[in-house]
């Protein structure tokens, strides 16, 4: 079998890569699309938002069938109230453990290997026991793979 070697792109221009040449390269999809802040207040970064009826996104919870499905998780720092921002519905997301900690209502980031389910008892919070209350809804929204990342799986929720 012929060794082939890949197209690279040096200075415009499509060529082979030299011998001795490496790739190194992280490959990763994300997906992030940007959203107007419907909330009275500031988004702060991790915060699980769905897309209210006028478009924006507000406060996701698991408690009402207009408030559980998940867009995504807030990637900006914060967004303002009005403010277009990032939200990221796939992939890993890293904060710092603070900045965790104010999403999740734990202290010292996120818990490896852990399941993170929307609440259903504080909007825009993630918790990781699942709701079991009739009438809430659980929600898997990712697994933290470090304390200070998490890699963002939303699932469809399921109605108790």
């Amino acid at each position: 079998m012929a060794l082939r070697k890949p197209l690279v792109i040096v200075n415009g221009r499509i060529r082979q890569m030299a011998a001795g040449d490496t790739l190194d390269a992280i490959v990763s999809e994300v997906d992030v699309v940007t959203q107007t802040n419907e909330n009275a207040g500031a988004l702060i970064i991790g915060t699980p938002v769905y897309t209210s009826g006028s478009g924006e996104v507000d406060k996701a919870q698991a408690n009402a069938v207009g408030t559980v499905d998940v867009l995504g998780l807030v990637r900006d720092a914060s967004i303002a109230t009005g403010q277009p921002g990032s939200i990221q519905t796939d992939g890993i997301l890293t904060a710092t453990t603070g900045q965790w900690d104010a999403v999740t209502g734990q202290t010292g980031g996120l818990t490896v290997g852990s399941i993170y389910y929307l609440s259903p008892t504080t909007a825009g919070q993630l918790t990781v026991t699942p709701p079991s209350a009739v009438g809430q809804f659980v929600a898997r929204i990712g697994k933290a793979i470090s304390e200070t990342s998490l890699e963002i799986t939303i699932e469809q929720s399921v109605e108790l």
